[in-house]
């Protein structure tokens, strides 16, 4: 009778176990998914961003000022290149038949490929036209804005 009670009562723990383990998994939260993170564009952050490919704000200035003497609006002269001194450039590249693309303000691969052939044409600096603003596009904008 002993060995028959224990063998009830195991059963019985047990199968209780079982089922407040079961009945505890349906009112278990699980952990909170991670939170999702909006994609930005590279066309969104650099339409408001100021990129002086290196330039000092005197020699950005030297190129607005250029930008305005051959007919291209870059907007407040104050040396910081950003949308309009972008869009001026484009436009003046473009003129020149440096083929910038389009004149949108957005300092992308095919703005800084024109420029690298601008700086090839008038500085004859050798530059790989790429499309990437590396240390030597750098130093070549700086070389040909310097006036050395």
């Amino acid at each position: 009778m002993r060995v028959l009670t224990r063998t009830l009562v195991s059963a019985a723990t047990a199968a209780g176990i079982a089922a407040g383990s079961l009945a505890a998994a349906g009112t278990a939260t699980a952990a909170p998914a991670p939170a999702q993170q909006r994609a930005v564009s590279a066309e969104a952050v650099s339409v408001l961003a100021v990129n002086n490919l290196g330039l000092s704000r005197a020699q950005a200035r030297e190129w607005q000022r250029l930008m305005l003497k051959y007919g291209f609006n870059p907007g407040k002269v104050d040396g910081l290149l950003g949308t309009q001194s972008w869009k001026a450039s484009q436009g003046y590249l473009n003129h020149l038949g440096f083929r910038a693309g389009k004149e949108d303000g957005i300092l992308g691969p095919n703005t800084i490929a024109a420029l690298q052939r601008y700086l090839n044409d008038r500085g004859g600096y050798g530059l790989v036209v790429d499309g990437i603003a590396g240390p030597r596009t750098k130093a070549a904008f700086r070389d040909h804005m310097c006036g050395c």
